[in-house]
């Protein structure tokens, strides 16, 4: 399983997707948060590098996914893509 270098303290599990091997999960807005604890990024700055370094970054099938944890507004008849399970 592939890990985020550095972000150990956002790691919150693992995720399955079918069909693929299971890979690590992190809770994005830790990984945030670590950089700018432990890199002194201004929010603006982490939540850029965030976006542009880690979620744009993809080496393969192992890489990990990062999660948006929380309360969010999700619009169902505007988004369209439901999956019934």
């Amino acid at each position: 399983m592939l890990l985020a270098d550095g972000f150990n303290d956002a790691l919150i599990g693992t995720a399955e997707r079918a069909g693929m091997r299971d890979v690590a999960a992190y809770d994005a807005e830790k990984c945030i948060q670590i950089l700018i604890d432990r890199d002194g990024m201004s929010a603006q700055e982490a939540h850029e590098f965030f976006h542009f370094n880690v979620l744009d970054s993809w080496v393969g099938e192992k890489t990990p996914v990062f999660v948006w944890v929380g309360d969010f507004d999700f619009d169902y008849e505007e988004d369209g893509d439901v999956c019934d399970v």
